[in-house]
């Protein structure tokens, strides 16, 4: 089995911004922009909160409600209106999907997904990042993956709940694939946990990003993390990325690359851990 480290959501380049955490706890992971995309911000269903007024202002007007959204990965059914037949999924081609099938990742793994977050607040009636709050990297949803569909050479036509979603509105790719969500989780010994989810509050154990670091991409895991003569994370091969204490593991992670993959097979460890940050949800 493999762990993808997923890196998905509004950053410094994609969005212009980190997404929000609100001051009730809520992680809201904004979905990318995309103009190809028939659903809007403003279509985007958010408990208590306006969502095209949410990403405008937090944005500074550089992502509009009106704006078409990339919903990918799509893991709360409650988001949007859905069509019968709906399953959480997602979707990837280009070089990302090049790293996955080198990966040889297929059903059964577990992707855990991550992004750049940053406190928020409304002052004076508009959202704004709470002054001097820092951006750091926090897991926001998994996914374990039940089923992977090449867009271009499969059948879709008895899935037209599909249609909506933007690795269907673009031209031919051979590299465009699906990943759509498992039953159940397939985590071995795990029997009492979803397949898929988002985390709907902020908890310290999901944050990525070491507590004292102005750096998102430095990061604090569990010491067993570190590779010594196993097969280290994809994308950080380099043994000066990592370093350790009796407690911890730091890593300087890969500012580019969207997957990052580890073997479970290696690190019999990860199991515990996605379970116990799975209950978190």
């Amino acid at each position: 089995m493999k762990l993808i480290l997923s890196r998905k959501g509004f950053d410094s380049s994609a969005g212009g911004c980190p997404s929000p955490i609100l001051p009730d706890g809520r992680l809201l992971s904004l979905p990318i922009p995309d103009t190809a995309s028939s659903v809007r911000y403003s279509d985007l269903q958010y408990p208590g909160v306006n969502s095209g007024r949410l990403v405008s202002q937090l944005s500074r007007g550089r992502v509009k409600g009106s704006t078409g959204a990339h919903i990918d990965p799509d893991l709360d059914r409650n988001y949007l209106s859905r069509a019968s037949g709906w399953r959480p999924l997602l979707g990837q081609t280009g070089s990302a999907q090049g790293h996955l099938r080198k990966q040889e990742i297929t059903t059964g793994d577990l992707f855990l997904f991550f992004g750049l977050f940053r406190d928020a607040e409304i002052h004076n009636r508009r959202w704004r990042f709470v002054p001097g709050s820092r951006p750091r990297h926090i897991i926001w949803g998994w996914m374990s993956i039940g089923k992977i569909l090449n867009v271009d050479s499969s059948d879709l036509s008895a899935s037209l709940w599909l249609n909506y979603h933007p690795h269907l509105q673009g031209g031919s790719d051979a590299n465009n694939t699906l990943y759509l969500s498992a039953e159940s989780l397939m985590l071995p010994g795990i029997y009492d946990l979803p397949a898929s989810g988002v985390f709907t509050e902020y908890h310290s154990e999901l944050q990525l990003t070491h507590p004292d670091s102005p750096n998102p991409s430095a990061w604090r895991l569990p010491e067993w993390f570190y590779p010594e003569t196993r097969t280290p994370l994809s994308y950080h091969a380099k043994p000066e990325r990592w370093s350790r204490d009796e407690r911890y593991c730091r890593l300087q992670s890969a500012a580019r690359g969207q997957e990052f993959v580890l073997d479970v097979d290696q690190y019999p460890e990860l199991t515990d851990w996605c379970a116990n940050l799975l209950r978190l949800s």
